[in-house]
């Protein structure tokens, strides 16, 4: 299957980073490209740009899309929470980093990966196809506690209870395999009249999602760390997050490396002596234009925030 990807919010990702024709950007999540083709547009020969995915598929796919991009262009096949390490051994500071936070198209579609809850494929959902730990471990390996926590913290499921307990049982008779069966399992877990607000297996394929890849573990920190050891004074963080829990982590991350003061609001004098780090370049999150929502529907959730190295 051809490695396709339809980059949300592309324009406005590119604006925001406010690019330099000669600087050093950072794509952390490269996906089939499209953001980094966009980003490479923009620089000239002395620009580089810096691009990590844990997928090996997104990395050989970008490299021939991204082929006639003059840039100096390096692609790493690793988690964007590792950046340090590399641009410390590339020497190189950044002028823009973007982070693109959902799953690639070609993820979701492709029935061997395990992403999807409509077409039947094997369990699986890992964004690393060497790590040994797929959505079989989580499903079959986890309590029914455990499954309920993920389902309610990271789905936001209402049912999370029902679903946990509906997984344990059917387990007990074959193990769970595949998404046509883990999906089957949900909808019929799912009170009949709530089954048709959405696919009602959407939010626990997330929660599974995330759990496998530990999508969220540290992310506040990584954010952090972008700003203080990664950007340049003037340089610029987007990230684009397509679900609450995600979004909430960004916003507090901003709000605080954006502040003076971060002290409990019931002292009535500062103490902590913080000083902002980043100017905010939008309060609220810029959303997908009704033109894009018409023609992709994943960029409905999709929501951008962007800050500014002081």
């Amino acid at each position: 299957m051809e490695f396709k990807h339809y980059s949300v919010m592309k324009d406005e990702c590119i604006s925001n980073l406010s690019i330099k024709p000669g600087g050093v950007y950072m794509d952390g999540t490269l996906g089939g490209g499209g953001h980094s083709y966009a980003i490479g547009q923009c620089l000239k020969r002395k620009g580089q740009l810096v691009m990590f995915d844990l997928d090996s598929d997104a990395i050989e796919a970008s490299k021939q899309r991204l082929a006639q991009i003059k840039c100096k262009k390096h692609f790493i096949n690793d988690n964007f929470k590792n950046f340090k390490i590399y641009i410390d051994e590339l020497g190189l500071k950044l002028d823009g980093a973007l982070l693109d936070l959902g799953v690639s198209s070609y993820q979701i579609d492709e029935p061997q990966r395990g992403f999807s809850y409509i077409n039947n494929g094997p369990l699986n959902m890992a964004m690393d196809k060497t790590s040994g730990f797929t959505a079989v471990d989580v499903v079959n390996g986890y309590t029914q506690s455990e499954l309920e926590r993920i389902f309610r913290d990271y789905g936001e499921e209402r049912f999370a209870s029902q679903i946990a307990k509906a997984i344990v049982s059917k387990r007990k008779q074959d193990p769970i395999l595949y998404t046509g069966q883990l999906s089957d399992i949900i909808v019929n877990a799912v009170p009949t009249k709530f089954r048709f607000d959405g696919h009602p297996a959407k939010r626990v394929f997330q929660a599974i999602r995330i759990e496998v890849n530990g999508e969220l573990n540290k992310l506040k920190e990584c954010l952090i760390s972008i700003v203080r050891d990664g950007l340049n004074s003037g340089g610029r963080l987007v990230v684009l997050t397509f679900h609450s829990l995600e979004d909430r982590i960004v916003k507090e991350a901003f709000q605080m490396l954006s502040s003076d003061c971060i002290c409990d609001k019931k002292i009535p004098v500062c103490v902590c002596k913080h000083k902002a780090e980043v100017k905010l370049i939008n309060k609220k999150p810029i959303v997908a234009s009704e033109v894009e929502q018409a023609e992709n529907p994943r960029s409905h959730s999709a929501k951008l925030r962007v800050i500014e190295k002081l």
